[in-house]
Order: C-alpha cells, then sequence, then structure tokens
C-alpha cells in the first residue's frame, strides 16, 4: 500500500495538474528554441508512465544518453519551477512582493535608483497590509541603503526618513520576536512528542518550570502582529495540551480561528494556518463533546472550504481533506450516529489515493482506526479486523504508540466478540502484552482492559456477566482522570461494558 517513488522528478511531475501541465508547455513553447527542449521529450515521457523506471524511460527518449540524463533531469525539474512559479504568482502574495523586490535591485543595479524607491514605497505598503513581516523587513532595508549611498531629497519630505527609521525599527523587533516565539512553539511541541503528557505534579512543575523560562515578560506586553499571535496561541494551546486542560485548548484554538474571522484576508492568503485553527478547535470540541462549538466549526470548514476550492493548490486540497475527513468521522462518535459511518467511509476511501502521497503515513492509519471503531460499534467485526491489521502490520518506527496500543486492543475485543477464545489466550493476548510493556504510552485504563480481556478469555461464556459488573467500577473511577478521559475518546471501553450489561439485563 504504502509504496512511495523516490525520484524528485518524477513526483514533481506526477503532482501536476492538467492546467499546469498545459500551462507548462506553453512556457516552454514561448521561451526555449527548438534546440533546448530535448528536456520536453522527457517530460512527456514521465507524464505518461506510471512508475520511475530509468532503463524503461531511456528506451524511449530518441538520442539521448544515460550519461545525459542526469543533467536534462535537473533542466527540467528547474523549467518546471520556473512555470510553477508565474502561474501561482497571483494566489501568493509573498511571490509577488519578493518580484517586484527583485525588479527594485535591477532598477538599482542599472542606476535607476528612485525607479527602485517608487518600487519599494509601493510593496511596503503591501507587505504592511498582508502581514508579511520579514518581507517588510528587507524592503526596508533596501530602501535604508539607498537612501545612505544616494541623494534621494527624500528629507525635503516631513518626516519621511523618521518614519522609515521608526518603522525599520519597529520591523526589526518584529522579526525577533517572530523567531522567539516559532523556538516556543517548535520547543513546546519537541516536549510533547519526547515526553508525552504529564502524568503526576512533579512533572507538571518541571514542565511549567522549563516554559517560564521560555515565555519572557516581553512576549505578553508586546503589541504583536497577526502571525505573532498565531505562534502564541499554539503555544499556549500545546502547553495546555500536555497539561491536559483541555477546555483552556479549546480557548486558544478560538482565539486562534477568531483571529481570521476578523483579519478576513489573511485566510485566503494563508488558508492551511486557517484550516489547522478549525481543526483544532473541532477537536478539543471533541475532547470536551462540546456539541454545538464542533458543529458550528465544522459548518465554517465546509464553507471556506467551497470559497476557496478553485484557488486551493494541492498542498491544501490534501490539508483540508485530512482536516475535515478525520472531523467528519469524530462527528459521527460525539454524536453516535454510527450508522451514517460506512457511506462516509467508502467517500473517504474513494478520494484517498488521490491525496495518498501528498499525505503523512500517521495520518492515513488514523483514518483506518477510525473506519475501525465505526465499523465495530455497527457489529462489522470482520471490517474491523481488516482496517486494525494496517495498522498493527505496518512497521514503523514513529507510529504513535497510543494508536499501536488502541489498535491491539480493539483487535483483541473483535475476537471476544466473535468467541474465538483460545486465539486470544494462546496468541493475540501474549503478544499485546508484550507491545504493551514496551509502549511509552502511560494511561492506567489499557492495562486495565488488558487485564479484564484475559479474564474474560479464561471464564465461560455463563460467568462473562460477573466479570464485566466486577471490572466495571474500577473502569469507571479512572475516567475522573484527564489523561483516562482522552483514552476512552478513542478506544471507548466504558461503552462496550454498558452495552454488554444492558444486553444480559434485557434478556433477564
Amino acid at each position: 500500500m504504502f509504496n512511495p517513488q523516490k525520484d524528485q522528478l518524477f513526483l514533481l511531475v506526477k503532482s501536476l495538474t492538467k492546467s499546469e501541465k498545459r500551462n507548462f508547455k506553453l512556457y516552454v513553447n514561448r521561451f526555449q528554441t527548438g534546440n533546448d527542449t530535448k528536456f520536453l521529450q522527457l517530460f512527456d515521457v514521465l507524464c505518461k508512465v506510471s512508475g520511475y523506471d530509468e532503463d524503461q524511460i531511456l528506451k524511449r527518449l530518441k538520442g539521448i544518453e544515460k550519461k545525459h540524463l542526469p543533467n536534462l533531469k535537473r533542466h527540467l525539474y528547474k523549467q518546471i519551477l520556473i512555470s510553477l512559479r508565474l502561474i501561482n504568482k497571483e494566489n501568493n502574495i509573498d511571490i509577488q512582493i519578493r518580484e517586484q523586490l527583485d525588479f527594485a535591485r535591477i532598477l538599482y543595479g542599472k542606476g535607476l535608483y528612485m525607479q527602485s524607491l517608487k518600487i519599494l514605497d509601493r510593496i511596503s505598503k503591501l507587505a504592511f497590509d498582508n502581514h508579511q513581516d520579514l518581507l517588510h523587513l528587507e524592503i526596508l532595508e533596501f530602501q535604508k541603503f539607498i537612501e545612505a549611498r544616494h541623494i534621494t531629497r527624500s528629507r525635503t519630505v516631513k518626516d519621511k526618513m523618521e518614519s522609515l527609521l521608526q518603522e525599520s525599527s519597529r520591523r526589526s523587533s518584529i522579526a525577533k520576536m517572530t523567531s522567539k516565539l516559532s523556538n516556543l512553539n517548535i520547543k513546546i511541541q519537541g516536549w510533547y512528542i519526547k515526553f508525552g503528557h504529564i502524568n503526576n505534579e512533579k512533572e507538571a512543575s518541571v514542565f511549567k518550570e522549563y516554559f517560564n523560562a521560555n515565555v519572557s515578560g516581553d512576549l505578553l506586553e508586546f503589541n504583536l502582529t497577526f502571525f505573532e499571535k498565531i505562534n502564541l496561541f499554539q503555544a499556549y494551546l500545546w502547553y495546555n495540551y500536555i497539561l491536559l486542560e483541555f477546555e483552556k485548548c479549546l480557548f486558544h484554538s478560538t482565539q486562534w480561528v477568531n483571529l481570521f474571522e476578523v483579519e478576513t484576508q489573511m485566510g485566503k492568503k494563508d488558508p492551511d494556518l486557517f484550516f489547522r485553527g478549525l481543526y483544532y478547535q473541532m477537536t478539543f470540541a471533541y475532547f470536551e463533546k462540546d456539541l454545538w462549538v464542533f458543529q458550528k466549526a465544522i459548518m465554517r470548514f465546509e464553507e471556506f472550504c467551497d470559497e476557496m476550492q478553485e484557488s486551493l493548490n494541492m498542498n491544501s486540497k490534501a490539508i483540508s481533506f485530512v482536516y475535515l475527513n478525520l472531523s467528519r468521522l469524530n462527528l459521527i462518535f460525539l454524536t453516535k450516529h454510527y450508522q451514517d459511518g460506512p457511506m462516509l467511509i467508502q467517500q473517504i476511501e474513494e478520494k484517498l489515493p488521490e491525496f495518498e502521497s501528498h499525505i503523512d503515513v500517521q495520518r492515513i492509519l488514523l483514518f483506518y482506526y477510525k473506519f475501525a471503531c465505526i465499523n465495530f460499534c455497527i457489529g462489522n467485526y470482520d471490517k474491523t479486523l481488516k482496517y486494525l491489521n494496517e495498522i498493527i502490520h505496518h512497521k514503523m518506527d514513529l507510529l504513535k504508540d497510543d494508536l499501536h496500543t488502541n489498535a491491539r486492543l480493539l483487535q483483541l475485543i473483535c475476537h471476544f466478540e466473535l468467541e474465538e477464545y483460545d486465539f486470544m489466550s494462546d496468541y493475540l493476548i501474549p503478544s499485546t502484552s508484550r507491545s504493551l510493556g514496551k509502549s511509552k504510552f502511560q494511561g492506567i485504563l489499557p492495562k486495565v482492559t488488558l487485564n479484564l480481556l484475559k479474564t474474560l478469555a479464561k471464564t465461560a461464556k455463563s460467568d462473562q456477566l460477573a466479570t464485566f459488573k466486577k471490572f466495571q467500577p474500577q473502569i469507571l473511577g479512572l475516567l475522573d482522570q484527564p489523561i483516562e478521559q482522552k483514552a476512552a475518546l478513542y478506544l471507548d471501553i466504558p461503552l462496550w461494558l454498558e452495552r454488554h450489561l444492558s444486553k444480559e439485563e434485557a434478556k433477564v
């Protein structure tokens, strides 16, 4: 299933849309001579083949020897990127600004520094309006460079030089602050990747001390720009997530989303960041079981996707596909409308191949886990096991412990429902126990669940009700702890227990 092509040029060509391929050929025919278009032959071949096989490709290329292929590939790669830059210029404000900045440098090199300053004045405002802080600083520094070396008469304009120097100083502070905030954000995420959630007061004290050491007072007092605020919201979101304070996570993700709602042009300039904010808002609304906030956010997500559909690039389409569909699956769990699951799963599976090469394997496996859970809830155990096997047998060092642990436990539960008790005792329980022993996953719920399943596998069917009743108080008692609440959102053991007890009571 996961068989990524490793040739960079091949991947680039296969990522092109029909429109981009057409524009590339128009670009080649317009700017290249007949003697320089051998790379176009290579382009046509790569468009037609389904996989990268260098020997087969060379057979299709007339008059091109193997020793010439590396240079030809490099040239084609560069030309495709140039073509894509021309196409995407209108949709990317930073590309537009950089192009004008390049023009200003060229004019300065020709000695036309007044014309250069005129361009810089215009794009300075454009960078400011669109929160392109680092580009704005570069523009201001180039303006200062010209003013320092030439007589431009700028000093005859009242306060012009003072404004330039003040704005340059302000942008320098913003650049420094942006670096601090992005460093903080990455450090906090790194802590979670390394240590996971906080499990006790001692760990909480160490983590809070680490966080406070990286949050200087000026971060909170400074008049922050748009992207600085977003970085700060992300840092606090991760901080509270590590502390398992999901209500605060929801608050900070809502701040993030609201910032985009106030500055509406920024959603068009950076849709991926807006998608991410909405996804976090939905995730923590799911954790908090806040259906109203969740539904409002998913409606906004769908509305924004419809508004932006024509202008989204492949990366944005892949991101929106993942975030929106993971959230739609979560909505099924939140509302318990499991009967709606099979149709949604079919829709996602039909579209998944289109984005598979642009989606991290972890995300794909997360889809499979949610597919498995929905099928389990409607009693389709064979399909559940099919999806779980994709996770359990996938060899990947970066696979999250909790995903692998939950997949193994759900696999065990399926075999219990299928009454395959010997298979559980002889093979699945020992292998799951070994896997759980190696796991960094710190929750107690998986261990208690495994003990319950061990006991059930050795208990006569007529006595299983007593076992469920025995374990229920212990499992429900764990749900006072946030980390166990989170675990139950992804593997709802209390609901499974309740269903079995309800069945038995109904028989009576």
